[in-house]
């Protein structure tokens, strides 16, 4: 697939589950790309970086030629308009408003758990930072979830949320790496039959995936 040079910046992988969300769609498509790393939790330093790259001197950000995209949903939909051979999106409609339904609370919800559950791709936290209101949220993701897959998963011919790997399943890959950290018992909180399981198992697997765990690994010294 022909693209002009990109640059995607992104934050320490450990901790930057905004920057996860983009690079796992990019990697998964087989688009070429170069990486600039960002030192996170440095102060000012980190913000003078991200502000060197954006004015919302945040992470992650796009560099496609001389155009800026920042904002992981809004890199990911710029990607999927002008690259519609990557399928980034269902070619089915409903499947499609489906996904951007879920993606878009994603984007803007699930507070408690980002607070409480703090991505950190490379320890094992079982416990940590379960109370009521993660609970919540915990369980609105499963039934995201066992909705999207039962409605679109199966049909769509794959195991990712609406069959085929999509972008509603790069919003959720940091959802599925804070649930293996911290492990908390997804049963309990809606899911009886495993699919929730069954889910995270299919993008925890995945060599993408992988790649950033074991890059992670390496920018922490572990």
């Amino acid at each position: 697939m022909h693209t002009p040079p990109l640059q995607l910046v992104i934050g320490d992988k450990n901790w930057s589950s905004w920057s996860l969300r983009p690079w796992l769609a990019m990697k998964k498509v087989g688009l070429a790309f170069e990486e600039v790393d960002v030192t996170l939790r440095a102060g000012a330093e980190t913000k003078a970086q991200c502000l060197s790259h954006s004015p919302a001197g945040k992470v992650p950000v796009l560099k496609w030629g001389s155009e800026v995209v920042w904002d992981s949903l809004a890199i990911l939909e710029t990607l999927a308009d002008r690259l519609p051979e990557a399928n980034l999106w269902p070619d089915d409609p409903q499947a499609r408003a489906h996904g951007r339904a879920i993606s878009a609370e994603m984007h803007s919800g699930f507070t408690a758990l980002r607070r409480d559950m703090p991505m950190d791709c490379i320890h094992h936290r079982p416990g940590e930072g379960m109370n009521e209101a993660v609970g919540e949220d915990i369980s609105r993701i499963i039934s995201i979830w066992t909705e999207a897959r039962g409605r679109y998963g199966e049909t769509g011919g794959g195991p990712y949320l609406l069959g085929a790997f999509s972008i509603a399943d790069a919003m959720f890959a940091p959802v599925v790496s804070r649930l293996e950290t911290y492990a908390p018992d997804l049963a309990a909180l809606g899911d009886r039959d495993g699919q929730a399981k069954a889910y995270m198992d299919t993008v925890s697997s995945m060599p993408e995936m992988r790649e950033w765990v074991l890059a992670a690994r390496a920018q922490m010294g572990r």
